[in-house]
């Protein structure tokens, strides 16, 4: 059984900085790109960020470019986020998710919840003062 679980999430002031990470295990992940998404209250869950399986390839939403980077260590099968000069607008629960596909040169591929396979059960960041 494939299990993603993250953690990492907590309360921050606006300007501060939280590095998630999300565990997976139940399967190899080679090959497979590691994405973070979140959902704030009332909102559709959003893409954040993915990485291929060599780190090589990375995409990052407009909203988080500059702040946010995506990193992971295969030998852990663990992807990090590392999110710095948090905004109260990034509240939200951040989810992990895997995709064994292809087609991620693609923007509505890479965006859509719906190309990923697996996903966490979330961990709740909050930037608040």
């Amino acid at each position: 059984q494939v299990q993603l679980v993250e953690s990492g999430g907590g309360l921050v002031q606006p300007g501060g900085s939280l590095r998630l990470s999300c565990a997976g295990s139940g399967r190899s992940f080679s090959g497979v790109f590691m994405a973070w998404f979140r959902q704030a209250p009332g909102k559709e869950r959003e893409f954040v960020s993915v990485i291929s399986w060599s780190g090589g390839t990375i995409w990052y939403a407009n909203s988080v470019k500059g702040r946010f980077t995506i990193s992971r260590d295969n030998a852990k099968d663990t992807v990090y986020l590392q999110m710095n000069d948090l905004k109260p607008e990034d509240t939200a629960i951040y989810y992990c998710a895997a995709r064994s596909g292809g087609g991620m040169g693609s923007l509505r591929v890479r965006t859509s919840t719906s190309s990923y396979e697996y996903w966490g059960q979330g961990t709740q960041v909050t930037v608040s003062s």
